[in-house]
Protein backbone atom coordinates (compact mmCIF):
# COMPACT_ATOMS: atom_id res chain seq x y z
CA UNK A 1 0.00 0.00 0.00
CA UNK A 2 1.31 3.43 -0.85
CA UNK A 3 0.29 6.36 1.24
CA UNK A 4 1.08 10.02 0.64
CA UNK A 5 0.30 12.53 3.37
CA UNK A 6 1.66 15.60 5.04
CA UNK A 7 -0.26 15.07 8.27
CA UNK A 8 1.55 13.06 10.94
CA UNK A 9 -1.66 12.11 12.74
CA UNK A 10 -2.92 10.35 9.61
CA UNK A 11 0.30 8.35 9.29
CA UNK A 12 -0.03 7.41 12.94
CA UNK A 13 -3.62 6.21 12.53
CA UNK A 14 -2.94 4.24 9.38
CA UNK A 15 0.35 2.70 10.36
CA UNK A 16 -0.70 1.68 13.84
CA UNK A 17 -4.27 0.65 13.32
CA UNK A 18 -4.04 -0.88 9.91
CA UNK A 19 -0.58 -1.75 8.60
CA UNK A 20 0.63 -3.67 11.65
CA UNK A 21 -2.72 -5.47 12.05
CA UNK A 22 -2.78 -6.56 8.41
CA UNK A 23 0.91 -7.09 7.71
CA UNK A 24 0.72 -4.45 5.00
CA UNK A 25 3.89 -2.71 3.91
CA UNK A 26 3.73 1.08 4.17
CA UNK A 27 5.26 3.04 1.29
CA UNK A 28 5.78 6.75 1.89
CA UNK A 29 6.67 9.22 -0.83
CA UNK A 30 8.39 12.44 0.13
CA UNK A 31 7.96 15.26 0.84
CA UNK A 32 6.11 14.14 3.96
CA UNK A 33 5.91 17.40 5.88
CA UNK A 34 7.07 15.73 9.10
CA UNK A 35 10.14 13.93 10.39
CA UNK A 36 10.55 10.18 10.62
CA UNK A 37 13.35 10.54 13.17
CA UNK A 38 13.23 8.32 16.25
CA UNK A 39 12.85 11.38 18.49
CA UNK A 40 9.72 12.59 16.67
CA UNK A 41 8.20 9.12 16.52
CA UNK A 42 8.68 8.55 20.26
CA UNK A 43 7.18 11.93 21.07
CA UNK A 44 4.08 10.97 19.07
CA UNK A 45 3.75 7.69 20.97
CA UNK A 46 4.91 5.64 18.00
CA UNK A 47 6.93 3.02 19.84
CA UNK A 48 5.30 0.40 17.58
CA UNK A 49 6.97 1.99 14.50
CA UNK A 50 9.63 -0.72 14.77
CA UNK A 51 6.96 -3.29 13.87
CA UNK A 52 6.09 -1.61 10.55
CA UNK A 53 7.58 -2.58 7.22
CA UNK A 54 8.18 0.91 5.80
CA UNK A 55 9.89 2.11 2.65
CA UNK A 56 10.42 5.82 1.99
CA UNK A 57 10.89 7.21 -1.52
CA UNK A 58 12.37 10.55 -2.54
CA UNK A 59 9.49 11.28 -4.93
CA UNK A 60 6.98 9.63 -7.30
CA UNK A 61 9.66 8.97 -9.90
CA UNK A 62 11.79 7.15 -7.29
CA UNK A 63 8.79 4.98 -6.37
CA UNK A 64 8.16 4.08 -10.02
CA UNK A 65 11.84 3.36 -10.64
CA UNK A 66 12.12 1.07 -7.61
CA UNK A 67 8.81 -0.72 -8.31
CA UNK A 68 8.81 -1.26 -12.10
CA UNK A 69 5.64 -2.80 -13.47
CA UNK A 70 3.80 -2.42 -10.17
CA UNK A 71 0.03 -2.89 -10.35
CA UNK A 72 -1.37 0.19 -8.60
CA UNK A 73 -4.95 1.04 -7.73
CA UNK A 74 -5.53 4.74 -7.09
CA UNK A 75 -8.15 5.46 -4.42
CA UNK A 76 -9.78 8.75 -5.37
CA UNK A 77 -13.17 10.45 -5.24
CA UNK A 78 -12.63 11.04 -8.97
CA UNK A 79 -12.44 7.34 -9.87
CA UNK A 80 -14.62 5.72 -12.51
CA UNK A 81 -14.80 2.33 -10.80
CA UNK A 82 -16.21 1.32 -7.41
CA UNK A 83 -13.47 -0.10 -5.17
CA UNK A 84 -15.33 -3.39 -4.65
CA UNK A 85 -15.79 -4.01 -8.39
CA UNK A 86 -12.12 -4.56 -9.21
CA UNK A 87 -9.88 -7.56 -8.53
CA UNK A 88 -6.92 -6.79 -6.25
CA UNK A 89 -3.88 -8.93 -6.93
CA UNK A 90 -1.97 -10.21 -3.85
CA UNK A 91 1.05 -8.03 -4.64
CA UNK A 92 -0.72 -4.86 -5.79
CA UNK A 93 -0.32 -1.36 -4.38
CA UNK A 94 -3.20 0.84 -3.28
CA UNK A 95 -2.38 4.53 -3.44
CA UNK A 96 -4.08 7.11 -1.24
CA UNK A 97 -3.50 10.85 -1.42
CA UNK A 98 -3.59 13.38 1.35
CA UNK A 99 -7.08 14.39 2.54
CA UNK A 100 -6.78 18.00 1.42
CA UNK A 101 -5.76 17.38 -2.20
CA UNK A 102 -5.83 13.68 -3.01
CA UNK A 103 -3.56 12.04 -5.55
CA UNK A 104 -2.13 14.46 -8.12
CA UNK A 105 -4.44 14.60 -11.15
CA UNK A 106 -1.54 13.99 -13.54
CA UNK A 107 -1.12 10.54 -12.00
CA UNK A 108 -4.87 9.86 -12.14
CA UNK A 109 -5.17 10.99 -15.77
CA UNK A 110 -2.39 8.58 -16.76
CA UNK A 111 -4.17 5.64 -15.02
CA UNK A 112 -7.96 5.97 -15.51
CA UNK A 113 -8.68 2.23 -15.54
CA UNK A 114 -7.24 1.63 -12.08
CA UNK A 115 -8.77 4.65 -10.31
CA UNK A 116 -11.28 3.41 -7.72
CA UNK A 117 -13.71 5.24 -5.53
CA UNK A 118 -15.78 4.61 -2.42
CA UNK A 119 -19.42 5.50 -3.16
CA UNK A 120 -20.80 8.48 -1.25
CA UNK A 121 -24.02 10.47 -1.29
CA UNK A 122 -24.20 13.90 -2.89
CA UNK A 123 -21.23 16.20 -3.09
CA UNK A 124 -19.37 14.85 -0.06
CA UNK A 125 -15.74 15.86 -0.59
CA UNK A 126 -14.16 12.73 0.88
CA UNK A 127 -14.08 10.36 3.82
CA UNK A 128 -11.50 10.45 6.60
CA UNK A 129 -8.27 9.06 5.15
CA UNK A 130 -7.78 6.33 7.75
CA UNK A 131 -11.37 5.14 7.15
CA UNK A 132 -10.83 5.10 3.39
CA UNK A 133 -7.64 3.08 3.76
CA UNK A 134 -9.37 0.53 5.99
CA UNK A 135 -12.36 0.17 3.64
CA UNK A 136 -10.33 -0.43 0.48
CA UNK A 137 -7.52 -2.43 2.09
CA UNK A 138 -9.90 -4.84 3.80
CA UNK A 139 -11.74 -5.41 0.52
CA UNK A 140 -8.42 -6.29 -1.13
CA UNK A 141 -7.56 -8.59 1.79
CA UNK A 142 -11.03 -10.21 1.66
CA UNK A 143 -10.61 -10.91 -2.05
CA UNK A 144 -7.35 -12.67 -1.23
CA UNK A 145 -8.96 -14.78 1.53
CA UNK A 146 -7.28 -12.76 4.32
CA UNK A 147 -4.06 -14.60 3.53
CA UNK A 148 -1.82 -15.05 6.61
CA UNK A 149 -4.38 -13.36 8.89
CA UNK A 150 -5.96 -14.74 12.03
CA UNK A 151 -9.57 -15.55 11.18
CA UNK A 152 -10.86 -16.57 14.62
CA UNK A 153 -10.88 -14.75 17.90
CA UNK A 154 -10.97 -16.14 21.42
CA UNK A 155 -12.75 -14.97 24.54
CA UNK A 156 -10.52 -13.85 27.41
CA UNK A 157 -12.29 -15.31 30.45
CA UNK A 158 -14.64 -17.86 28.86
CA UNK A 159 -14.44 -20.35 26.02
CA UNK A 160 -16.61 -20.52 22.91
CA UNK A 161 -16.83 -24.29 23.43
CA UNK A 162 -18.35 -24.22 26.97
Amino acid sequence: MYYMSRKFQQIREISAGTCVATGTKLHLIEPLGFSLSEKHLKRAGMDYWKDLDVTVYENWEDFCKRNPGAKIYYATTKGRHVYSDVHYEPDCFIMFGKESAGIPEEILKANPDTCVRIPMIGETRSLNLSNSVAIVLYEALRQNDFDHMKLEGQLHRLSWDD
